[in-house]
C-alpha cells in the first residue's frame, strides 16, 4: 500500500538510482528531460514535483556535460524541478550553472539573491545579463559584485535600480570615470542620481595633484583644445560612412561608438552626413562651447537623446554639469516640438560660422 503512494514511488525510484551505474543514470536522466519538454506548452506541476528527488539524486551520479544538458533543458521551462534548479544554479561549473542563471524564470528572486551571495563573477555576470532583473537582485550584484558585474548591470536596460544601488553605484564611480559615463548615459537614470554622481566624480584630473610651488596654479585650468581631423582624415571616413548610411547602418548604436571612442573624422562625416550639413558647419558646432548648435546637427541627424548626450559629453574630455545637461536636453526637447523655429535657427549657426579654407573641405567631402 505504502509502495504505491507518491512518497512510496519516489522512495523506490531513489532507490533504484542510487543501484544504477553512471551510463544509465546518464540514460535515465535524458528521458526524464524528454518528458518535461514534452509538455512545455502545458507544464505539469505535478509531475515536476514528483521527479525533482530523483533528478537531484541522478545530478550526483552524471558528468558534467549530462549537466549541462540538463541545465539547458532546464532553463526553457516556464516550471521547473526546483531543488534540482537550484542545486544545478549554484554549481561552481559557470558551464552548468549559466544557462539557468541568464535564461530560467523559474528562479525565484530569492534564488539569485542566493546565487548572487555566494558564487562567483562568471554567475553574477549570466545574472546580469537577465532580461529582467528585479531589483533587490540588482541592490546584491552592486554590492557584492565586481565592477564588470556593476558594468554589465548598468548597460542591461532590463535592470531595475533600488535607492541602496545607486547610492552604492555613485560611491563607487567616484574613482571610475567609465562607471559614471555609463551610469550618466544609461536611459531612465533619474536626474537626483546624476547630480549626486556628478559631483561625486572628481575624474582623472583629481588622481594626481601637483605639488605647491611659489607660483600656485591657475585654478580652473582651459580645457584642452579639440583637435580637427585633417583633409587625408576625412577622406578616408567618408567612403565607410556613406557605406553604413547607405545599407541603414549609420544608426544612434554606430555614432555614439564613434563619439566614446573618440573617432571625431568618422563623428564629424557621420553627422554631416546625416543632416545634411557641410563639414565645416559640423566642425564649428562641435567646438562651439554654446551646445545649441550642436544639440541642432544631432537632431538634424536623427538621433536620439543618448546619443545626443554621448557627443556632448566626449567632445572636450570634461563633463557637462547638471545645469549643461539639463539646458541641452531642453533644448533637444524643444526642437523635437518646433522644428521650423531651430531651422531659422540652424541657418543663422550656418551663417556664422567660421570656415577656415572655403573649398577644401569640400573637396575632402566629396562635394
Amino acid at each position: 500500500m505504502m509502495a504505491n503512494s507518491p512518497a512510496g514511488i519516489l522512495a523506490e525510484l531513489e532507490e533504484a538510482v542510487a543501484a544504477c551505474p553512471p551510463e544509465r543514470c546518464a540514460r535515465i536522466l535524458s528521458g526524464i528531460v524528454r518528458l518535461l519538454a514534452s509538455g512545455r506548452d502545458k507544464p505539469q506541476e505535478l509531475l515536476v514535483n514528483v521527479v525533482d528527488g530523483v533528478l537531484l539524486r541522478l545530478t550526483g551520479r552524471v558528468g558534467p556535460a549530462a549537466l549541462t544538458e540538463l541545465s539547458e533543458a532546464l532553463a526553457t521551462l516556464d516550471i521547473a524541478p526546483h531543488d534540482t534548479l537550484r542545486h544545478l544554479a549554484s554549481h561552481d561549473d559557470p558551464a552548468i550553472a549559466c544557462p539557468l542563471l541568464l535564461r530560467s524564470r523559474a528562479l525565484s528572486t530569492a534564488d539569485l539573491n542566493a546565487v548572487a551571495t555566494s558564487c562567483g563573477e562568471a554567475h553574477q555576470l549570466a545574472i546580469s545579463a537577465r532580461d529582467g532583473i528585479e531589483a533587490a537582485v540588482t541592490e546584491t550584484l552592486v554590492a557584492r559584485g565586481t565592477r564588470a558585474v556593476r558594468l554589465a548591470l548598468i548597460k542591461n536596460p532590463e535592470a531595475r535600480f533600488s535607492e541602496a544601488a545607486y547610492t552604492q553605484l555613485i560611491e563607487t564611480s567616484a574613482a571610475d570615470d567609465e562607471i559614471t559615463k555609463t551610469l550618466a548615459l544609461r536611459p531612465g537614470t533619474p536626474d537626483l542620481v546624476l547630480r549626486k554622481l556628478l559631483s561625486a566624480s572628481p575624474g582623472p584630473k583629481a588622481a594626481a595633484r601637483p605639488k605647491p610651488s611659489a607660483a600656485p596654479p591657475a585654478q580652473n585650468p582651459a580645457p584642452v583644445a579639440l583637435k580637427l581631423p585633417t583633409t587625408t582624415d576625412y577622406a578616408n571616413a567618408r567612403p565607410e560612412i556613406v557605406a553604413l548610411n547607405r545599407v541603414g547602418r549609420l544608426n544612434d548604436s554606430t555614432v555614439n561608438r564613434f563619439a566614446i571612442r573618440g573617432e571625431t573624422a568618422n563623428l564629424l562625416t557621420a553627422l554631416s552626413v546625416l543632416s545634411g550639413a557641410p563639414i565645416e558647419i559640423v566642425e564649428h558646432v562641435l567646438v562651439d562651447e554654446d551646445c545649441e548648435g550642436l544639440v541642432m546637427a544631432c537632431r538634424a541627424s536623427r538621433l536620439n537623446w543618448a546619443t545626443t548626450l554621448s557627443i556632448l559629453s566626449n567632445r572636450s574630455g570634461s563633463r557637462l554639469s547638471f545645469g549643461q545637461r539639463e539646458r541641452a536636453q531642453h533644448l533637444f526637447e524643444t526642437l523635437l516640438l518646433s522644428t521650423s523655429q531651430w531651422t531659422v535657427r540652424w541657418g543663422e549657426i550656418a551663417a556664422g560660422a567660421n570656415i577656415r579654407d572655403p573649398g577644401h573641405r569640400a573637396a575632402a567631402m566629396g562635394k
